[in-house]
């Protein structure tokens, strides 16, 4: 399974010098396995996703793991959604309020974006997930929603030999005392349990996050302590603060190194970066 990074920054694309190093692209992730492409996410980072080359099944699959802007804002600069020879699906968390068709559809049409879904040329199709298992090609895919404001999923990615999770916006600290001790309970655990890699939500130090309990995202120490309890191999810590720039993500993370000893291989999520799970 290979995994590439296009977007791993939060809330709201930062381009620019100070964020060259972590990127500052908002969420976009692709894995692709035995000639099969996933796009998980289509934040900002989405433009710049590899899809030059059309996959030899002619076919791409989009999973969103919830509608908030900086999660969608690249779906519009897509370019297999312009290619008439291509198949497109969607899969995105259920709501019991309006379809999934509807609700991108807020987005991709005037004022906000010139261009109707309706309109694409690509062949287009939507899936509604909740806590659900699916395949697609070689993957099997186990989506279940999480704790973070408005419908929200994370997938479990298991290819021929390696599982790959994805958990960008999560906050599983919302016991009374952080994280419960009992791990039966704590939000999207199965998801992430014995994973090969984890790509968690990280925005936030201990101290910003103290002021901040309730917006739907977890601190690193947190995170670590989350990758810990699921027995993770290697966790990437991202959806970087904004005002997070490279310099300071440095600094934060020498210290939670000189805090934190876990067995596991820790790092910070970097655009650009490609992983090859075997």
């Amino acid at each position: 399974m290979k995994i590439i990074l296009r977007g791993v920054r939060g809330s709201i694309p930062t381009p620019g010098p100070d964020t060259a190093l972590y990127g500052g692209n908002t969420s976009c992730v692709e894995v692709s396995e035995d000639g099969w492409m996933l796009v998980l996410d289509g934040g900002s980072g989405m433009r710049i996703s590899n899809t030059d080359i059309r996959p030899a099944n002619k076919r791409i699959d989009i999973l969103l793991t919830h509608l908030h802007l900086d999660h969608i804002m690249g779906l519009g600069f897509f370019k297999p959604f312009f290619d008439p020879e291509l198949e497109v699906h969607i899969w995105g968390p259920a709501s019991s309020v309006q379809t999934l068709y509807a609700r991108l559809s807020r987005y991709l049409s005037p004022p906000l974006f010139p261009v109707l879904i309706r309109d694409l040329p690509c062949r287009l199709n939507f899936h509604e997930i909740e806590d659900s298992v699916f395949e697609i090609g070689p993957f099997t895919i186990q989506s279940a929603y999480v704790i973070h404001p408005g419908p929200t999923l994370g997938f479990r990615i298991r290819g021929r030999n390696s599982v790959f999770t994805f958990i960008p916006d999560h906050e599983p600290a919302l016991g009374t005392n952080g994280i419960l001790e009992n791990s039966q309970w704590i939000s999207g655990i199965d998801l992430a349990s014995g994973a090969d890699l984890l790509l968690h939500d990280a925005q936030f130090t201990t101290e910003e996050y103290s002021f901040r309990i309730g917006w739907g995202h977890s601190s690193m120490d947190d995170t670590l302590r989350f990758a810990s309890i699921a027995g993770v191999k290697h966790l990437l810590l991202g959806h970087h603060d904004p005002s997070h720039s490279d310099e300071i993500l440095n600094n934060l993370l020498a210290d939670l190194r000189e805090r934190y000893n876990y067995v596991f291989k820790y790092e910070l999520a970097a655009e650009g970066m490609e992983l090859q799970l075997k």
